[in-house]
């Protein structure tokens, strides 16, 4: 006998007296705390007052039957085994008591090693019911504390259980336990079906992240789902647990606070700059077609290479070509391809970029710079999402994305009949702008930062910084080739910096011509104003070294005289 037995609590109910002591002598020998009754009415007041662990009753208890005490016990929810016991055994009286709940049923009169057989099995049911209601109070307020929705399904997705949470997040509710998961009526968008369908159908752990999950009229409610098998004690499967994360938050964070200074290799911390980070992530799985902007140097390759590996074509080819480097017959045969014999020199098939490119990205940088019978043939293969090898006919049908890239004004050269209307808003179902270093100066600390570690790494330096004049220059500095000019310029410090900190005298030639023409602009009092800067335009055509050249003063002027009088140069 387990010495926890032996602390057990004992009530007799038994309107005999000799019964009542026999129990009690029995039961009191074998270590167990025993309490005697001989009515229903006293044994339901102690049954109030203590915590028994074990109940005999009699089945005749004066006006009252141990049946009644036996519903009576069940009704005050009291979770204690009842054995009954009665002088006038039958079918029928045992039959009532143990479908009424009794753990079992004695016939008088008792003998020591049945009385104490049945106290032991019962007092062991006893433990285990008190175990499993341990697990199950733990486990609900698991389920409870749980921020996360917590869904199990068995194979034939019959909903077992939920937690509260599952009805905020999901609309699953503990009234939906026992209907199949697909006919609940929740007022979402149902997403997590195909996650929990693909879990019980392979018997694996499933996972979605990020995935808008409208429900309730919460808009833009973004979710991270995740299955995992539910196995039985033996290891075989029976169902599926499904945890749903609410991640709208984070998302929001993310998306609106703005607080990175990085995305994909592009760096700035400028409102200009997150703008163009939300924009790549609107982009990013949304097949359209996307024209980037930009001046020389803005980073525009960048951008395209962040909307192809943050978008669903991520694992998929990402090729790229610079338009402006190739004739127009070779930039014919390297985005088409040719068959062997095309033209003088061919003298094998080749395949063309954007065969190697399907099911992916295609990139083709200095859009501008294509002849008109590229931009019809380019035009046909948008529109047709087909093409043919050069000096073949027959067709090559892909799926490739277009995004595409110039520092041009197409909109003028369309106007000027250069370029085809057609095609130029085929490329520009989104355009996506961006702004040249000058008018974000603010990223100007941030992208030296960055150089500065790079180049330390590349030539095995330890320089800190630069100096306060140059920091000065740098910001006021207008830099006509923006980011790349100042990599180069970076990196061309690293290469004459003979000490641990950039000075003015590290720099290229171009920075003390701008420091002089400063100085001398600032002494000789200058009166150049707007009208002549708008004039010299106007006359050079909106070339602005041109323009610089006609007024006699350096480029890197007439770039902060625009800045200055907010010159429209698109405009004049």
């Amino acid at each position: 006998m387990e010495s926890k037995d032996k602390r057990a609590r004992v009530l007799v109910v038994d309107d005999e007296e000799s019964i009542r002591f026999t129990f009690d002598n029995f039961l009191s020998d074998e270590g167990y705390d025993v309490t005697i009754v001989e009515s229903y009415d006293k044994a339901l007041n102690l049954i109030d007052e203590k915590k028994y662990d074990l109940i005999f009753a009699d089945i005749i208890l004066g006006g009252k039957t141990g049946i009644d005490l036996l519903q009576e016990i069940h009704t005050r929810d009291h979770h204690c085994p009842v054995v009954m016991v009665t002088g006038y055994p039958n079918i029928d009286t045992a039959s009532d008591s143990v479908r009424l709940g009794a753990f079992d049923y004695l016939s008088k009169p008792v003998r020591q090693d049945t009385l104490l057989h049945a106290a032991r099995l019962a007092l062991q049911h006893k433990s285990l019911q008190d175990e499993n209601e341990r697990y199950r109070s733990n486990l609900e307020a698991i389920f409870r504390s749980v921020k996360d929705a917590i869904i199990t399904v068995d194979k034939d997705l019959v909903v077992l259980e939920v937690n509260e949470a599952a009805e905020s997040i999901c609309g699953i509710r503990r009234g939906f336990i026992g209907e199949n998961i697909t006919k609940v009526r929740t007022q979402c968008s149902n997403k997590c079906l195909a996650t929990i369908k693909k879990s019980v159908n392979t018997s694996r752990a499933c996972e979605s992240l990020r995935t808008e999950c409208d429900f309730r009229g919460r808009r833009n409610q973004v979710v991270s789902m995740s299955t995992s098998p539910l196995l039985d004690s033996k290891g075989v499967f029976i169902g599926v647990v499904m945890v749903v994360r609410d991640e709208t938050r984070l998302n929001d964070l993310e998306r609106n606070l703005r607080e990175r200074s990085k995305f994909h290799n592009i760096i700035g911390r400028s409102k200009q700059i997150q703008r163009v980070f939300s924009l790549i992530e609107d982009l990013a799985d949304v097949q359209t077609t996307v024209l980037i902007t930009g001046e020389s140097g803005t980073g525009k390759e960048l951008v395209a290479d962040a909307i192809h590996y943050s978008g669903k074509r991520v694992n998929e080819p990402f090729v790229k070509v610079n338009c402006s480097a190739l004739s127009e017959s070779l930039l014919e045969s390297e985005l088409f391809g040719h068959v062997k014999g095309a033209y003088t020199g061919a003298d094998r098939d080749r395949m063309g970029r954007f065969q190697k490119a399907d099911g992916g990205t295609i990139f083709l940088d200095e859009i501008g710079d294509i002849s008109s019978r590229m931009q019809l043939r380019l035009l046909r293969v948008m529109q047709e999402k087909e093409f043919e090898r050069v000096g073949d006919s027959s067709p090559i049908k892909v799926d490739v994305r277009v995004i595409t890239a110039t520092n041009q004004d197409l909109a003028r050269k369309v106007k000027r009949g250069e370029f085809r209307e057609d095609l130029y808003y085929r490329l520009r179902v989104v355009e996506l702008s961006l702004p040249p270093l000058r008018e974000r100066s603010g990223d100007i600390m941030l992208l030296l930062d960055y150089f500065l570690h790079m180049f330390n790494e590349k030539f095995q330096k330890n320089i800190i910084g630069v100096s306060e004049d140059v920091r000065r220059l740098f910001m006021e500095y207008a830099w006509p080739g923006n980011i790349r000019e100042l990599e180069h310029t970076i990196e061309h410090a690293f290469v004459t910096a003979r000490q641990d900190t950039i000075a003015v005298d590290h720099l290229p030639g171009e920075f003390r011509d701008f420091l002089d023409e400063q100085l001398m602009s600032d002494s000789d009092g200058s009166k150049l104003g707007s009208q002549e800067i708008r004039d010299a335009l106007v006359t050079a055509g909106g070339n602005k070294s041109k323009a610089a050249r006609m007024l006699g003063i350096n480029v890197r002027t007439i770039y902060r005289k625009i800045d200055k009088f907010n010159l429209k140069v698109e405009e004049i």
